[in-house]
């Protein structure tokens, strides 16, 4: 179980059908940045990554003013991980009657924004 502490909000994409190592380029991209900063990074990015990890980033915005945490100019993603999930196998029909395995690869994403202020 992920712990947060009481300035910090935590959300969550899980089995995102996206390959975690792709994922994680997005994620380096955000670590330790003001809120503000890495929707525009996210904004502008053309990696898949970058979309998934904008809804999270959005929802964790969404939970942080929920809770009234603070103001969005205060904001930072204090943490990012990606983590993998389950793979999906299918096969596809080769030469010579043999078949190869080709994996589908999800992801979990963990997403952490905290105020910077307290």
């Amino acid at each position: 179980m992920l712990q947060t502490s009481d300035n910090e909000v935590r959300a969550s994409a899980r089995f995102v059908r996206i390959a975690p190592r792709k994922a994680r380029i997005a994620a380096d991209m955000i670590r330790n940045k003001p809120v503000t900063e890495a929707i525009e990074i996210l904004a502008f990015t053309k990696n898949r990554g970058a979309q998934v990890m904008r809804k999270v980033l959005d929802s964790a915005v969404a939970s942080a003013n929920e809770q009234n945490l603070g103001d969005l100019d205060n904001l930072i993603v204090s943490k990012v991980m990606v983590d993998k999930g389950p793979n999906s196998r299918r096969y596809r029909p080769r030469a010579m009657g043999r078949a190869t395995r080709i994996n589908k690869f999800t992801s979990h994403i963990h997403l952490f924004v905290a105020d910077a202020t307290r």
